[in-house]
């Protein structure tokens, strides 16, 4: 997504200071630094310079080139407005990458204290609790039960760590087969977007690139039906399809966008109104793109809150993890008299 904004944002640019396309397209494939890219970017121009349009080249390259972007170029084409048009995709990519960088930002932290903190239960059971083992096993009392307890997970870490590695790679690969299948998909949304702590944000961020998109798709010039059709395919959640199809069949019989929203439970009461009001005003994707910087902003707001929460959490988490290891293995020399008494 960050070289197809960067590279909608300059082809624009370049268009809208006269360039012809070709030209434009030469100047990006010398200054590209993604080697794939370029390769891509040199194929689109060699079917352009064969007579082929801009749509029917970038169409060639899916995987460069989202369905979003090629609907865009269409209408363009269309209008005889490809560089106003991009200008706006552009726009809508800086968005998406922005909103994504901050979500990724806020995710990096937890991730990586989660990893530590694994990382550290494992070097102390591998490593450190043994030399305690061979200590207390001198002894020739009854150990306390937590002590006892990280001794025997020590001792089955030492003699079936590749079991457990093993379980742990056949849970991730079962779990990724399960989440391809249609039931599986619909289940980690609905998953998602319910979650403690981070469904909110899951569900706003949902709801905003729902809004801009269809907000971006409308003023540009593409039918209801075919910017249904993109939303669905770009939005990655089963709940926003299953409202596109349903807007769809609606549309198609007359009906209005916000009738549907009101009835689909996924969308908040705020976003109904506002659809609604923008229909009767004739200003459908002026209400969208308004409550899309809604949400966005929502959605940064939330990232700062999580980020002010998890951080105390899991640091509290990590301390109570190997202060609960280092108390256990220590509880035995606590009681030393005791157990030394009864050998």
């Amino acid at each position: 997504m960050g070289e197809l904004a960067l590279f909608t944002q300059q082809i624009a640019s370049l268009l809208m200071a006269g360039l012809p396309l070709v030209q434009c397209l030469e100047a990006l494939q010398d200054q590209t630094e993604d080697p794939v890219f370029r390769i891509v970017i040199r194929d689109v121009r060699a079917e352009i310079s064969q007579g082929n349009s801009f749509s029917t080249a970038v169409k060639r390259f899916p995987h460069s080139f989202n369905t979003l972007f090629t609907s865009m170029v269409e209408a363009g084409e269309a209008s005889g407005g490809l560089a106003e048009i991009l200008m706006k995709v552009a726009g809508y990519f800086e968005s998406t990458v922005k909103l994504n960088k901050k979500v990724k930002s806020a995710m990096t932290y937890p991730i990586a204290v989660i990893c530590l903190s694994f990382a550290l239960v494992n070097v102390l059971l591998i490593f450190v609790i043994p030399v305690f083992a061979a200590m207390f096993k001198d002894f020739g009392a009854k150990l306390p039960a937590p002590t006892q307890f990280l001794i025997d997970l020590s001792d089955f870490m030492i003699a079936y760590w590749w079991a457990v590695g093993l379980a742990g790679y056949g849970g991730y690969w079962g779990l990724n087969k399960f989440v391809a299948t249609p039931n599986g998909r619909r289940t980690k949304d609905n998953f998602l977007v319910k979650a403690p702590i981070f469904g909110n944000l899951v569900h706003k961020i949902a709801l905003s690139r729902f809004c801009r998109t269809y907000a971006t798709l409308i003023r540009s010039g593409v039918p209801i039906l075919r910017t249904l059709e993109i939303v669905s395919s770009a939005s990655g959640k089963c709940q926003i399809e299953d409202a596109c199809t349903q807007i769809a069949k609606h549309v198609s019989q007359g009906g209005q966008v916000s009738e549907v929203l009101a009835a689909n439970e996924f969308f908040p009461p705020m976003m109904k109104h506002m659809v609604k009001a923008g229909e009767s005003t004739g200003n459908v994707d002026g209400m969208m793109n308004k409550i899309a910087d809604f949400y966005d902003v929502e959605c940064e707001a939330t990232v700062g809150a999580l980020t002010s929460l998890i951080e105390p959490l899991l640091i509290v988490l990590l301390g109570v993890i190997v202060g609960g290891i280092v108390m256990a293995m220590f509880l035995p020399i606590f009681e030393l008299g005791a157990v030394a008494g009864g050998v």
